[in-house]
């Protein structure tokens, strides 16, 4: 697409400094008028023509006038006329100059503000579908690579190979399941089903789940103050949690540790993940959130990441009308802060279970420990 350079300014619009396009025309009227009276008065009085020809001259005269004046007033008009064509071809570069303070003026920046949007919609627009194509296609070819070689008799389906193709399936899953969650998150069609809830299992299922495919990665759950419950829609807070929790994972080091902390406010939950990973650049805090944005694209895109887990987390907790932003954690790695805005209650902390004497924990086994500085509850998952 072809870059066209904004309207440059045009001079002698004498009339940009009024306000209001009424004004502007009345102006006109009494401009017209005046000129009109004065030409025909000159004309008559000191030049001493007849009054049909003065009448002419001095209405020639404020045509001029009229038209000279009015020109600017209608140019902004005119550009958004030759913008509007444009678009419809699909060219969104176009911008209209509104150098006035009345409602032409208005409509011009709000002009130029709506193509600058459908600007950038038609680049979201393209790069979803190129990105859509990219991971769609990685899979499909895998599947079919592994299937022409069982066909052709080159490989024999065993378990490997099987488990190979239902990952490749899985992955195919997950990517179209985030796009109708996407879709129906930018649509509006999707509805908060609010209710108050524990944090507690909530985030412990979301941990169990990422624990799977979390390797040495250890995982763990902090309460702060004590265990409460909050009114907001559990199913899509636990996404939230669960695509922050897998990004994560993914980008911290093998033997890293992946920190899950609810804090109760007065207004609302406070949840953050953090990780001892790389980090995230300053310049690319804001961007994390983009459809199929990825800050290590190579390393996201092997380890099966699809850059829409952030995204969708956006919209859901700005659907709770909450916000979620970006932080560094010292000395290193990324907290991602998430504020829930809704009803809080709080409970005290159940009576941490003691073990028979002698007995060995089991694996998976929830350890409870309460710390009397920050009265704070630690529950930790290790794999």
């Amino acid at each position: 697409m072809k870059h066209r350079p904004p309207v440059p300014h045009v001079p002698d619009r004498p009339l940009d400094q009024l306000t209001s396009i009424k004004v502007k025309l009345a102006s006109l009227i009494v401009g017209a008028v005046a000129i009109t009276v004065f030409v025909f008065w000159f004309g008559v009085r000191i030049l001493h023509v007849w009054p049909s020809i003065a009448g002419i001259v001095a209405a020639a005269v404020a045509l001029v006038f009229v038209r000279r004046l009015a020109r600017g007033m209608t140019s902004p008009l005119r550009e958004m006329a030759e913008a509007a064509q444009a678009m419809a071809k699909g060219d969104y570069d176009q911008r209209v100059t509104a150098t006035s303070n009345d409602e032409v003026g208005r409509l011009g920046v709000a002009f130029n503000q709506m193509a600058a949007e459908l600007a950038e919609t038609d680049r979201v627009r393209r790069d979803l579908v190129a990105n859509v194509s990219h991971e769609l296609r990685t899979p499909i070819t895998a599947l079919q690579a592994v299937l022409e070689n069982i066909v052709d008799g080159v490989a024999e389906p065993d378990r490997e190979t099987m488990v190979t193709m239902l990952a490749q399936v899985e992955r195919l899953g997950r990517l179209v399941q985030q796009l109708l969650d996407l879709s129906r998150l930018e649509s509006g069609t999707l509805a908060l089903d609010k209710r108050q809830f524990e944090i507690e299992p909530m985030l412990d299922l979301a941990l169990r789940e990422t624990r799977l495919h979390a390797g040495d990665i250890s995982l763990s759950v902090e309460i702060e103050p004590r265990p409460f419950s909050i009114d907001a829609d559990d199913e899509r807070l636990h996404q939230v949690v669960a695509n922050l929790v897998a990004n994560a994972v993914r980008h911290s080091p093998p033997d890293g540790h992946v920190i899950v902390r609810a804090i109760a406010r007065p207004d609302g939950a406070q949840l953050e993940v953090i990780d001892d990973g790389p980090g995230i650049p300053a310049e690319e805090a804001t961007r994390v959130f983009e459809r199929f944005y990825r800050a290590d694209s190579a390393r996201s895109s092997r380890d099966g990441g699809s850059g829409l887990g952030l995204a969708i987390a956006q919209w859901i907790v700005e659907l709770h009308g909450g916000d979620i932003r970006v932080e560094n954690n010292e000395p290193h790695g990324c907290r991602m802060v998430v504020w829930i805005p809704g009803r809080m209650e709080l409970h005290e902390p159940a009576a941490p279970s003691v073990p028979p004497a002698g007995a060995a924990p089991t694996a998976g086994t929830r350890k409870h420990a309460a710390s009397s500085s920050d009265q704070s509850i630690s529950l930790s998952e290790r794999g």
